[in-house]
């Protein structure tokens, strides 16, 4: 089988689309940092992670495979910590990837918990998480959600409509008058739309005004919600919380987006006599997919929102109100590694060669879903041959279904080797499915050269036992 072999990038007269790849790198066998966990290391050319060969790995768990580095991400949670410091609070947002595993390790380095469904609220009870430190979101909240919620005493409730606000009422006697003072007072927080255009993909970004999430700034929505909270006797009025988009790598939305929560702030307190305790501005902090990324660091992020949020506060002549982020992306994104195997391989000439994997759109779908950009890199062995340009596709029956759209590997690759994806562990799993009835994959924990699951492999029998037939 011959393969199309790229020195210096593609062959003069390749057709490629407009969208085409860098120049290939100089060294195959290279991790580039920021890309890859903390712990990544290369050992005669075969990929470690957490002190555990790869090899070992797919061996003993399978393949297709997550593998998390369990001290990147304690690492990461410690970071945002010392960067926000005491007078700050940050909660890691589980829908990157919840599993009781992750919300023990983030809770037991001193991070909140934010949850955005009745599942996930239950898997960080479960994990153990003080109902304290959970902090309840979601623009469709039911009343079991927020039953449960109210009644497992959750450290805040971030409310989305009108209608939660009466929920809320409903569940704490607040729409009556109260015959005694209610056992248990939500903290509120009201989540503003303030009509920033985060620089991101249409589906990542939440803050402008046509969207579902929030209540509208220009409108007045956001002023009549926190009336409204405040009538409410059996509600505390916690403070207000602003979320822009996800995957961002700067912090001008950031500096528009407090500014405008910063004068409705003024407002509330005009016409209220009272300042906001509490202003979170959501999470949304980027990390790197590929070398060209340049993602912040978590104290460039602190550093950067505390003077927008001073500097805010100072000229509207109010306290500085505790900031609270939520990193969801930048503390577990980076940790984790999707393992592949090789199946077949396919050259089209003049255009690239086609690399299967035994997984696919099922284990991540955004490249699909966001047209997201991975690297890819060969994992089972090291290897001198010239670089080839690549398509990593899956083995779902969908053109659409690709791994990683433009990846450089050796010549010489074959079937059963493997390959390794980084920067997998937001949102892949999360996101994962069942399509054309591929089981999802377990997800590995490795530190200091020990392996466990955290997350056992669906089986075909999972499967079938959902069908009643």
């Amino acid at each position: 089988m011959s393969r199309v072999a790229h020195p210096a990038g593609p062959r003069h007269g390749d057709v490629l689309p407009a969208d085409h790849p860098p120049a290939p790198p100089q060294d195959l066998n290279a991790l580039y940092p920021g890309i890859w966990p903390r712990n990544a290391r290369r050992s005669d050319g075969v990929l470690t992670l957490g002190g555990m060969d790869v090899r070992d790995l797919a061996e003993q768990f399978g393949t297709p495979l997550y593998v998390c580095d369990e001290e990147d991400v304690r690492s990461r949670c410690r970071d945002y910590l010392e960067a926000f410091g005491p007078d700050g609070r940050v909660f890691y947002a589980a829908k990157a990837f919840c599993s009781r595993a992750v919300l023990r390790w983030v809770s037991s380095e001193g991070l909140g918990v934010d949850v955005c469904t009745g599942g996930e609220l239950e898997v960080a009870l479960s994990a153990g998480v003080p109902s304290d430190q959970i902090t309840l979101h979601g623009n469709n909240k039911s009343i079991e959600e927020l039953s449960r919620a109210v009644g497992a005493g959750v450290g805040h409730i971030v409310v989305d409509s009108f209608e939660e606000i009466a929920r809320l009422a409903y569940l704490t006697g607040s729409d009556s008058p109260p015959s005694a003072e209610p056992a248990f007072r939500p903290n509120v927080l009201v989540r503003v739309t303030t009509g920033v255009e985060a620089h991101t993909h249409e589906f990542m970004a939440t803050a402008h005004d046509d969207q579902k999430f929030g209540f509208s700034l220009s409108s007045g929505a956001a002023d009549e919600a926190v009336r409204r909270v405040l009538t409410c006797p059996g509600l505390s009025f916690a403070g207000l919380h602003s979320h822009i988009g996800s995957q961002i790598f700067d912090t001008a939305g950031f500096e528009v987006a407090a500014h405008r929560v910063v004068e409705l702030a003024v407002r509330i307190h005009e016409e209220h006599g009272v300042e906001i305790a509490e202003l979170d501005l959501g999470g949304g902090f980027g990390i790197a997919y590929t070398e060209e990324d340049d993602a912040p660091e978590a104290k460039e992020i602190a550093q950067s929102l505390r003077g927008i949020v001073d500097g805010q506060c100072r000229a509207a002549g109010l306290a500085r109100p505790r900031l609270t982020v939520e990193p969801g992306r930048a503390i577990v994104g980076p940790s984790t590694i999707s393992l592949y195997s090789v199946g077949t391989i396919k050259d089209v000439d003049g255009l690239r060669t086609y690399v299967s994997v035994d997984g696919g759109m099922s284990d991540n779908i955004r490249t699909a879903l966001y047209d997201a950009s991975y690297e890819c890199a060969l994992a089972s062995r090291g290897s001198a041959a010239p670089p080839m340009l690549c398509r990593v596709v899956g083995r779902h029956c969908e053109s659409g279904d690709i791994v990683v759209r433009h990846a450089y590997l050796p010549s010489d690759l074959a079937p059963a080797d493997l390959l390794a994806v980084p920067a997998t562990g937001a949102y892949c799993r999360s996101l994962a499915s069942n399509y054309n009835h591929v089981p999802r994959p377990a997800v590995v924990a490795v530190n200091a050269g020990t392996a466990r699951v955290i997350v056992r492999r669906e089986t075909l029998d999972d499967l079938l036992g959902l069908d009643l037939g």
